[in-house]
């Protein structure tokens, strides 16, 4: 047995006795099996009213149309496997459109939903090709117009944007523009590897700010990686964010989200160790570190959100070496509790969504070393 299983096997000993009784009431779905997969979104692409799942396996992005899950191959161009993915309308025609990020060299590019979602290949449109290293991708409303942006990292220490972070604007016509409106908001000064991004108005001057972690560890030749911190807003957002790191070092940092967790009007940080151990959370204003969990092994994903509809925000991981995922009730305060709601399950990728449209957030599950896609269904209503 190895180091590792063994460390893992000791650890859900741990768990099995510190906290809630595994499955917590959730129920899993099964999308696919066999099929190893990074990323996973989903929406209601075939515009039937049911929520389907688009994920990326073995270089073809697939579409899986609910509820029976039949499967339509969206996009096999060679090259095409992609460690992260989003999904918004790109074009406003009023049907979500999927992106695609290649770790590298680097690629984004954005697959067409078409009139006819289930009738095969949509059409793929090259977004960025030169950041390098993109391990992010992120929707939000970065410049304060009222549309949504594109968050991507350019994570490797080499290419033009090394150790770099950027956010894409949709150009006015999208289908007819080779590249997309390229801002460096972290300007060379990322450096460690880094993950997922985060965003909010974290300082509460009413512009969006941008957080990031870099897990750092043995592939980090720099040493400059193990960190969580966002970037400030400038006044003008297409040039460069300031940059705040937030204390502690931090091995295996992966992913940060802003948000209020103890209800106190203030924008603080939660983020993982997805490459490491456990989760933590930031106060703001003094940074002050609460640890939530020391005990899952790599939390790769992350989701913030409210899961059991009570007003606060809670969040959630799928632990890959653990194989356990997992949500964090927060009681408003700050104070998280652990809730197992499934076993065996690894993954790379986690997003909460009301899969079942029954008013609760469920969450989806893109596996890698468990190669499967499979859905948590929320029992709160």
């Amino acid at each position: 047995m190895s180091l590792r299983t063994l460390v893992a096997v000791f650890c859900l000993s741990i768990l099995a006795t510190s906290i809630a009784h595994a499955a917590d009431g959730w129920k899993k779905h099964i999308v696919v099996e066999e099929m190893r997969n990074t990323t996973a979104v989903a929406a209601d692409y075939s515009g039937d009213g049911l929520i389907d799942v688009i994920c990326n396996s073995g270089g073809k992005t697939r579409l899986f149309v609910a509820p029976d899950w039949k499967e339509i191959i969206i996009d096999e161009t060679p090259g095409n496997g992609f460690i992260h993915s989003e999904t918004m309308d790109v074009d406003g025609d009023g049907d979500l459109d999927f992106i695609g990020a290649r770790y590298s060299p680097g690629l984004v590019i954005w697959l067409e939903c078409p009139d006819e979602p289930l009738q095969g290949a949509w059409k793929a449109r090259v977004a960025d090709s030169e950041l390098n290293g993109i391990h992010g991708l992120l929707k939000g409303d970065v410049d304060g117009d009222g549309r949504l942006d594109l968050i991507a990292n350019s994570g490797q220490p080499v290419g033009p944007f090394a150790n770099s972070a950027a956010w894409l604007r949709i150009p006015k016509n999208p289908r007819e523009t080779e590249q997309w409106d390229r801002f460096i908001f972290a300007d060379h000064d990322a450096p460690g590897l880094s993950h997922y991004m985060g965003i909010g108005d974290i300082n509460g001057d009413g512009r969006a700010d941008i957080s990031l972690a870099a897990k750092g560890g043995p592939q980090d030749e720099s040493g400059l990686g193990e960190w969580f911190a966002w970037w400030e807003a400038p006044t003008d957002p297409t040039k460069p964010f300031v940059k705040h790191l937030l204390p502690g070092k931090h091995p295996g940092a992966t992913n940060i989200h802003p948000g209020d967790f103890n209800g106190d009007g203030k924008v603080d940080l939660l983020g993982s160790r997805g490459h490491g151990v456990g989760l933590v959370w930031f106060e703001n204003p003094t940074w002050t570190t609460h640890e939530i969990n020391d005990t899952l092994l790599s939390p790769h994903c992350l989701q913030v959100a409210d899961l059991d509809n009570d007003g606060d925000l809670d969040a959630a991981t799928v632990a890959y070496d653990s194989e356990i995922a997992a949500w964090f009730e927060n009681d408003g305060a700050g104070n998280f509790k652990t809730h197992v709601i499934g076993e065996g399950q690894a993954a790379y990728d986690l997003r909460a969504v009301d899969m079942d449209k029954d008013g609760d957030l469920d969450l989806l599950v893109a596996g890698q070393n468990s190669q499967n896609v499979v859905w948590y269904e929320n029992p709160v209503k």
